[in-house]
């Protein structure tokens, strides 16, 4: 159960990364998107690292150091 949870929390990370490069490459690139998208990307990305933060709170017993 321990590995299905380190892989779950590396695809949250890898999302986003994801969603902060290509919130990158959208905004370099003219006329592609609008800044309600980058927006819209950069908060995935966040809610994923929250996500994320939440459950290595969880799995650490909600210590903190």
């Amino acid at each position: 159960m321990e590995k299905a949870q380190n892989i779950i929390n590396l695809v949250l990370k890898a999302v986003a990364v994801g969603m902060s490069v290509a919130s990158i490459v959208i905004g370099f690139l003219p006329d592609v998107a609008d800044i309600d998208t980058q927006v819209t990307l950069l908060s995935i990305g966040l809610f994923t690292l929250a996500v994320a933060a939440l459950q290595k709170e969880e799995q650490s017993g909600g210590e903190y150091l």
